[in-house]
């Protein structure tokens, strides 16, 4: 029968007593099969992590300016990663360090959310900040 159509014969279920086959035109089906993969690939969001590097003894200016880049990130879609880097003794300072991060995970609550809480990682305090999706 797929023969006289010239269609091909497509063997669906193998594992069935008599196997399920269907007759259809094999390389359309392939086309269709690549294009709804294709179209799921492209629904999928893709997590973007922008950073943010603070000091120890970051002054107000710098902290209100690196918070506004902070908040369009966020308004944007993106994961924020927020560290505090000591260089040589400044490691001393972080208490300092620890207390501005969580200055800014209060002030930026209301459009995102900690993921991870202010954690010493050699000479850097990384915290991890995502944004609130909206209804």
């Amino acid at each position: 029968m797929a023969r006289e159509m010239e269609l091909d014969l497509v063997e669906i279920s193998a594992k069935t007593a008599p196997p399920i086959c269907k007759i259809l035109n094999y390389s359309k089906f392939l086309y269709e099969q690549k294009k709804k993969e294709k179209l799921l690939k492209s629904k999928t969001s893709k997590v973007v992590l922008k950073e943010i590097r603070f000091g120890p003894q970051t002054d107000d200016h710098d902290y209100e300016f690196k918070k506004r880049h902070a908040i369009k990130f966020l308004k944007e879609g993106a994961k924020l990663k927020t560290f505090v880097f000591f260089k040589g003794r400044s490691i001393i300072f972080k208490d300092q360090g620890k207390i501005l991060l969580l200055r800014l995970a209060e002030e930026l609550q209301d459009i995102g959310k900690v993921e991870q809480m202010p954690k010493l990682e050699g000479k850097r305090m990384i915290m991890l900040i995502a944004p609130i999706k909206k209804k």
